[in-house]
């Protein structure tokens, strides 16, 4: 499942990504995982201990302009158009 992620916190691991995750601008990610949404908000939250996060469930690959270098290209990898 692709899920987008958005993750406010005090000390966010910077550009490196934080469990599997392409970050797309700071703080805007986008995760493939088998994981439910439930599983994945949980582990981001005790993992990042954030002040706001969002974790919604994508039904394709979104549409982006603007973002981070190599966005296409993972979701491509991934066997999803961007």
């Amino acid at each position: 499942m692709l899920y987008l992620v958005y993750i406010e916190a005090s000390d966010l691991p910077g550009p490196a990504d934080p469990g599997g995750m392409l970050e797309l601008a700071p703080g805007l990610f986008l995760a493939e995982t088998a994981q439910t949404r439930s599983q994945l908000y949980h582990a981001v939250k005790r993992r990042l201990r954030p002040d706001r996060l969002l974790v919604a469930p994508l039904a394709d690959a979104p549409k982006f302009k603007g973002m981070a270098a190599g966005a296409l290209t993972w979701l491509r990898g991934r066997g999803r158009a961007g």
